[in-house]
């Protein structure tokens, strides 16, 4: 599951458009924009969905649920710590 205002927050994080988003998941920019105007959480195929939630995921947006381990409540959005780092 994926709020709308979760879809709006993990863009500006990324620091893209919704036609970025779009051909990053190859969905229609007006799939994106009627997510994006949804009420509470995003409704629409599960398929186009998850191609949505796939490409937050690959751009290294997490989405966090309600009960998710952190000082605050409710649901949200975070950067992901990359899996390694170059040290040199």
């Amino acid at each position: 599951m994926i709020t709308a205002a979760q879809l709006r927050a993990a863009r500006a994080l990324l620091g893209v458009d919704q036609r970025t988003l779009a051909e990053l998941s190859g969905v229609s920019v007006p799939t994106i924009q009627r997510m994006e105007s949804s009420k509470g959480n995003v409704r629409g195929v599960v398929e186009t969905l998850t191609k949505v939630i796939e490409a937050l995921d690959r751009a290294g947006i997490e989405l966090l649920g309600e009960n998710a381990q952190g000082t605050g409540t409710g649901r949200g959005v975070r950067l992901k710590t990359p899996a390694h780092t170059s040290q040199n």
